[in-house]
């Protein structure tokens, strides 16, 4: 089975050849960071026009990569939701296009959904599992059960982890994104610079946006009196606070739901305190932690693919999208 991939949910095109659903054949990946670092953030706009200069060359690259034509595709799977919906209906209208063009079924596919389908292209997972979903815009605990079906636990009532790694970063003028560059400089402060409260929040929900104040504050202050401040502290403070609140109520979910594995899913699963210490405690409780290769965890189109193998192999209901698929967004993560 030969599934081809399409991801233009934010700031990549990507396009992925997925074969029986664990050899990638290809994953070409066209990143616009650089472009949209002089803002600060993603700029919808200039990133559904890249998204249009460069998917055809993309896909040229990918079908040569994987030494294949789209006569031999068997599936087209697309990002259909959540994301910039301009970005999105780049991404759609091309897989409509060669979906009728070439006679092909269309799959649409859930962005997060396929952000935690990624952990499955390497490992064998086993299920039931928690998932822990962090990214720039999300963050869920996910239960999956034997069937592929996803309940979810809980998420933030405020802002996304990695949305509020953007703005730390943002405000400490440390660059854009924020993730890797608060990451690198944990490891060189004082994670006790800062007293960060803890959220007051109960189960498995979370809040993230009085940590981020907290060093927004302390960054103004220093600011209003004139005086320095070590973004490496802040940092490794900041860092130190939302890394604990994460695998406290991961592992919570996962003792309270008697798993044995917790993959975790989404852009921030690249960063390194976080694969550690939700290892290390883990282990100390008889559960395993898996996480994706750094390559898959970021937006890329094999996971677009590899989430399409499987709602092929379980989903109960109709796979397929006929082509008045609208690109609708939606927040909840256990809908297709």
């Amino acid at each position: 089975m030969i599934i081809l991939g399409i991801e233009t949910s934010c700031d990549e095109t990507s396009i992925a050849v997925l074969k029986d659903g664990k050899e990638v054949l290809s994953n070409n990946i066209s990143s616009q960071i650089d472009i949209h670092k002089e803002y600060g953030g993603v700029v919808p706009e200039i990133a559904s026009r890249q998204h249009i200069k460069n998917i055809a060359t993309i896909l040229e690259e990918s079908l040569e990569e994987a030494k294949i034509t789209m006569d031999d595709v068997d599936y087209i799977a697309v990002t259909y939701a959540p994301g910039l919906i301009g970005a999105l209906l780049v991404g759609i209208s091309f897989a409509k296009g060669l979906a009728y063009g070439h006679d092909i079924p269309l799959i649409p596919v859930h962005h997060i959904k396929a952000h935690i389908y990624s952990n499955f292209i390497e490992k064998d997972i086993v299920l039931p599992c928690i998932a822990l979903v962090v990214s720039g815009g999300h963050t869920n605990i996910v239960y999956i059960d034997e069937n592929h079906n996803f309940t979810n636990l809980g998420g933030t009532l405020d802002d996304a982890v990695g949305e509020s790694y953007d703005k730390v970063a943002r405000v400490m003028g440390i660059g854009y994104p924020g993730g890797p560059i608060v990451d690198k400089l944990y490891y060189k402060g004082n994670k006790e610079a800062l007293k960060i409260p803890e959220p007051k929040v109960d189960g498995y929900d979370f809040s993230f946006s009085g940590i981020k104040t907290s060093v927004i504050n302390a960054v103004n202050k220093a600011r209003m009196k004139g005086e320095d401040f070590k973004p490496e502290d802040l940092s490794a403070s900041f860092q130190n606070k939302v890394v604990d609140i994460l695998c406290k109520k991961t592992l919570k979910a996962a003792q309270d739901k008697k798993v044995k594995q917790i993959i975790i899913a989404g852009g921030v699963a690249a960063n390194s305190l976080l694969r550690s210490e939700l290892t290390r405690r883990g282990e100390e409780l008889g559960i395993k932690v898996d996480y994706p290769s750094m390559s898959y965890c970021t937006d890329n189109a094999a996971m677009i693919a590899e989430a399409a193998y499987y709602k092929l192999k379980y989903s109960n209901k109709e796979v397929f999208a006929d082509l008045t698929l609208n690109g609708k967004a939606t927040l909840d993560i256990m809908k297709d």
